[in-house]
């Protein structure tokens, strides 16, 4: 009987894993392609006749950042859902809502088809997957740490973490194939959208995951508890948003901002750019899970604490070495790789750290909100502070001064973490520090 039950236990763990995850992996993979597509969408959805193309990437940006705003709004929202009625049914909600958003940007009307009215759409459009995304990563790490094995949250955690992964390379790769066998004029008059109209599919695999999925048994039986005063669930989400800071501003910034910046600030090609971006994204992604099942034998500080710390001292060196025209392509290719590898750093633990600092009953929205807010503020707004910043300096090296100042900002909150892994379920006081 007992090994009847333990084979359920692992077929439901690794089913949790799967519906978990799959809704971060199509979040990001919009997000990627929103991102390496941002200069043709600022062509197409922000340049009126006059306009200059600066202008349009910095508005494209902002609509970025929109979108991450309303993140702690879904957090909240879709947290709150979650705590009370379970994970399952507000995650079936969630996936729902962002594969109709996502798609619904590849039939958008073009500035030149629908005037001003077309970036209001793409905007309204991003506003929705704002709420969906803040509703999404609640949900998906609760289930996947719930389920998790005893000393093992850190490497299930990890595997959120590495669908960012995929889904940044799923969209680079599509934006790279579509560089590749269109040309310049194909890409900009329509090629653009099918990356967007990809997420149908995907969305509706994820669907039929999660209405097989399982409610977690700590949540069932934690719901009725009394929950922790608010005060208290308060501090954690600032607490756990500043611990995470340093993740949101290096990731975005040498995961996604990155092509923009090297074919406007650095003269770069979209196919170069592209292939810097996937290299990095490779990087992140060999590191992450290896990351995250460290965290579980040295304790989630070290692991953290590592990758903030090397963020602050190699950015502006990375940066220098690609900004050199001396160096060869290959050494390059090699620094954006491992730039990538250092931020994986950090998103390997982050998960389960996040995750252990609420009980099971305010979980969903505490790490939730933590992860909305510092993501909404260092990731959303990296593109427009970087651009906008760069136009009025003149400063090619303020992405790197960004993800460091972040970083260095992240380190004394790291600090609070416990020296090694905490061990069990704890008051929520306990396992903030």
């Amino acid at each position: 009987m007992t090994a009847i039950h333990q084979g359920l236990d692992a077929r439901r763990g690794r089913r949790a894993l799967i519906a978990g995850s799959v809704g971060n992996l199509i979040e990001w993979y919009e997000f990627g392609v929103y991102g390496y597509f941002a200069t043709i969408i600022a062509a197409r959805f922000f340049t009126p006749e006059g306009g200059s193309e600066i202008e349009a990437l910095v508005k494209t940006y902002a609509s970025f950042a929109l979108a991450f705003f309303f993140r702690p709004v879904g957090a909240a929202l879709f947290g709150r859902l979650g705590d009370r009625v379970g994970r399952r049914p507000v995650l079936v909600l969630v996936i729902t809502l962002m594969t109709v958003a996502t798609t619904l940007i590849g039939v958008l009307p073009t500035y030149a088809q629908a005037g001003a009215l077309a970036p209001w759409l793409l905007t309204f459009l991003r506003v929705l997957q704002g709420l969906s995304a803040g509703g999404e990563f609640g949900g998906a790490v609760s289930v996947m740490t719930e389920f998790a094995p005893r000393g093992r949250r850190g490497l299930y955690g990890s595997l959120q973490s590495f669908t960012v992964a995929l889904g940044l390379l799923g969209g680079a790769g599509a934006a790279a194939l579509l560089a590749t066998v269109l040309t310049e004029e194909q890409l900009g008059a329509w090629g653009w959208r099918l990356p967007f109209l990809l997420t149908l599919p995907l969305g509706l695999g994820a669907l039929w995951l999660r209405l097989r999925l399982d409610e977690t048994p700590e949540f069932v039986a934690e719901r009725s508890l009394e929950r922790p005063p608010p005060r208290e669930v308060a501090r954690a989400i600032a607490l756990g948003a500043g611990r995470i800071m340093g993740w949101a501003a290096a990731g975005y910034t040498f995961l996604v901002v990155l092509p923009s910046y090297l074919q406007s600030s650095l003269g770069a090609t979209f196919q170069e750019a592209l292939v810097a971006t996937v290299l990095a994204n490779v990087g992140f992604a060999v590191t992450i899970v290896p990351a995250g099942l460290l965290s579980d034998l040295l304790g989630r500080r070290a692991v953290m604490l590592t990758g903030a710390v090397l963020v602050v001292v190699l950015s502006v060196p990375l940066l220098n070495l690609l900004q050199e025209p001396g160096v060869s392509n290959s050494v390059k290719g090699a620094a954006v790789c491992g730039a990538g590898a250092v931020v994986g750093l950090l998103a390997g633990p982050g998960p389960a750290m996040l995750s252990e600092m609420f009980p099971a009953r305010v979980r969903y929205t505490g790490l939730g909100l933590a992860y909305a807010l510092s993501n909404a503020v260092f990731s959303g707004c990296a593109g427009l502070i970087i651009t906008e910043t760069i136009e009025r300096t003149g400063s090619v090296d303020i992405p790197a001064y960004y993800a460091a100042a972040a970083c260095a900002v992240s380190v004394p909150a790291l600090l609070t973490l416990p020296a090694r892994r905490v061990r069990g379920a704890k008051a929520v006081a306990e396992r903030t520090g």
